[in-house]
């Protein structure tokens, strides 16, 4: 089991918990015709908060997955404990971490997600929070 998180196009979730909620739902049955592992399909917006944040948390997967055979053992290591599974869809990135990385990986999503302007998804928690950029809660 994994500690998930998503970022989202803020301009194209629902207002409303209820509704995100089924919006979320359908976003994670996985059926645009794309390989997940592309970030061209996302938005600008998405895109830029991708590739922030892969800078300290790498995809395991997809072009801008690191090759950890050519890296120092030491550097791979660390780099190999910070790996990432993203799914990257039109208006949503999926990630999914190791729980030993959930204070860091909500605190670097939340961050360049306000900074690039995109929506937050607490996936993990009960009652996860919906934060859109400028602090506002769905609910």
């Amino acid at each position: 089991m994994s500690y998930d998180l998503m970022v989202f196009e803020k301009t194209k979730a629902p207002a409303t918990q209820k509704e995100f909620m089924a919006w979320y739902e359908k976003q994670t049955e996985w059926s645009e015709e794309h390989d997940y592992q592309t970030i061209s399909v996302s938005s600008p917006a998405l895109q830029n908060w991708f590739m922030e944040m892969i800078e300290r948390f790498p995809p395991m997967n997809g072009a801008y997955a690191p090759n950890l055979e050519l890296l120092d053992e030491a550097v791979a290591e660390d780099l190999e404990r910070h790996l990432v599974d993203y799914s990257i869809g039109h208006d949503i990135i999926y990630a999914a971490f190791s729980w030993s990385l959930a204070e860091e990986a909500y605190e670097q999503m939340r961050s360049l997600a306000k900074k690039h302007q995109v929506g937050f998804f607490d996936v993990s928690a009960d009652e996860g929070d919906i934060i859109l950029p400028d602090g506002t809660k769905i609910k």
